[in-house]
């Protein structure tokens, strides 16, 4: 649960600040089909864990939100919604997409780049699932931040 007030950052963006003024939220609204959002959906995510977890754990969440945010797009031709809510041991990541279609774990191709998202987040991630919305669904993920 994210602690403090929000204030928004540029449009269809939101942070909110913990007591100590870190950070703990993010949300920003993704275009449709705008693949630049996946390198400033990860360095918006970097900015927020600054201060979060072990080492290397920041660095697998700015992954497994990439592949969210980038199937996400690339699946559903639609605008998405990122969020992500910082805990004092455990990070939330939701990518929200407005196409009903259920997300699935495929083998990746041989050879090629595609495929791979969903298994490096059911590999990585500590707890991960599809949440269906009455229009779309969110695709989230959970890390603890002392996991090894």
């Amino acid at each position: 649960m994210a602690i403090g007030a929000s204030s928004a950052q540029t449009a269809g963006e939101e942070t909110d600040t913990t007591e100590r003024g870190h950070p703990s939220h993010l949300r920003r609204r993704l275009g449709r089909s705008d693949l630049r959002a996946v390198p400033e959906a990860r360095r918006e995510l970097r900015e927020l864990l600054r201060h979060w977890g072990k080492p290397g754990r920041s660095e697998i969440a700015e992954l497994l939100t990439s592949e969210l945010v980038t199937n996400a797009l690339v699946h559903t031709d639609r605008e998405a919604v990122l969020t992500a809510v910082v805990g004092p041991s455990q990070l939330r990541v939701e990518v929200r997409d407005f196409v009903g279609r259920r997300p699935r774990v495929r083998a990746p191709d041989t050879g090629g780049t595609h495929g791979r998202g969903l298994v490096l987040v059911d590999s990585l991630a500590d707890a991960w699932g599809v949440q269906p919305h009455e229009v779309g669904k969110s695709v989230w993920f959970e890390l603890d931040a002392d996991a090894a």
